[in-house]
């Protein structure tokens, strides 16, 4: 099926999506309790449909980010959100201060982040389960054709996922997950054990990702902008690289929310070209669109955006 991806007129109407929200519980670890929200098309269409997963940043929660899933659950995917407790919005809730500011003095353990990571694959196993037992919504569900994506820590999420390296030396490993076809970064995360080198870090990145910034996003923890982001797509040894960079975007545009930032008077413009660029890039990668690929490939997405963006792809590793 050609898109109308390829002209602004795509973003003018999306069709009626439905929404569902659940919880699984994981007993294996402790009883751990996992919720997830699933963004769906109304209208069937041709079924099945490739599933993409989002993982919120550090204080989000399943709610985050709307306007993207909406816009790509409207063009023909099923997208779950997952929400991952002990890294999401409960850090903050109902505690005195700004939500950044009692985020930046919370010590997170690690044991705490390595949950998150197996969160996504937990929900992946139960969903094909749940899919069976709810027709209704599993009958649009085409788990041979997933793709995984997040926001700033859920962007790191995905990078684990995808194959990036996790510790040093000896004890270094990998949570790599193959069934993930493609991802997408949202504010990628440098990596920390920057001192085994930035090939071994990100050499394990296996799948087609496309890198999305902005030249004003700027860590609200650490303060490190855009171009550290960048190495990520840098020294990825996967083919199929596509880095973007909004001019003037800012950390929280991908997440449909300011936080501590101010308004953004480019924001509705920044939230098209996220929509548009994400639905070409999993027509691409998962349902084997050739005209999307050229697009994102040959210089045509960079002719789109003109001068609002700046936009590389890089086929080999």
């Amino acid at each position: 099926m050609q898109r109308l991806w390829l002209a602004d007129g795509a973003l003018e109407k999306t069709p009626r999506v439905l929404i569902h929200r659940g919880a699984f519980t994981d007993q294996s670890r402790a009883g751990r309790t996992v919720p997830f929200k699933l963004y769906y098309p109304d209208e069937d269409g041709s079924l099945p449909l490739p599933v993409v997963f989002w993982s919120h940043g550090l204080g989000g929660s399943r709610e985050g980010a709307g306007f993207l899933s909406r816009f790509l659950a409207g063009h023909g995917y099923v997208v779950v959100h997952v929400q991952h407790p002990g890294t999401d919005s409960a850090l903050w809730e109902g505690k005195p201060g700004h939500p950044w500011d009692v985020i930046r003095a919370t010590k997170i353990p690690r044991k705490t982040v390595l949950d998150r990571y197996r969160d996504v694959p937990f929900v992946l196993d139960r969903l094909k389960d749940w899919a069976q037992d709810n027709p209704q919504i599993g009958q649009k569900m085409d788990f041979s054709r997933i793709g995984m994506s997040g926001h700033s820590f859920g962007a790191n999420t995905t990078q684990i996922l995808a194959g990036q390296q996790i510790g040093r030396g000896a004890r270094a490993y990998r949570l790599h997950d193959p069934r993930f076809r493609a991802g997408i970064l949202y504010s990628p995360i440098p990596a920390y054990n920057r001192d085994e080198g930035l090939e071994t870090v990100y050499g394990g990145l296996s799948i087609p990702l496309l890198h999305m910034t902005g030249t004003k996003d700027e860590s609200p923890l650490e303060g490190f902008g855009w171009e550290r982001r960048r190495e990520v797509f840098e020294h990825s040894g996967a083919p199929g690289q596509y880095f973007m960079a909004l001019k003037e975007g800012d950390h929280m545009v991908f997440a449909g929310s300011r936080g501590k930032l101010g308004g953004n008077p480019l924001r509705e413009t920044h939230e098209d070209l996220i929509r548009l660029t994400s639905l070409a890039f999993w027509d691409a990668y998962l349902r084997g669109d050739e005209v999307a690929l050229a697009w994102l490939r040959d210089g045509g997405v960079q002719d789109w955006l003109e001068k609002r963006a700046l936009f590389m792809a890089r086929q080999n590793p």
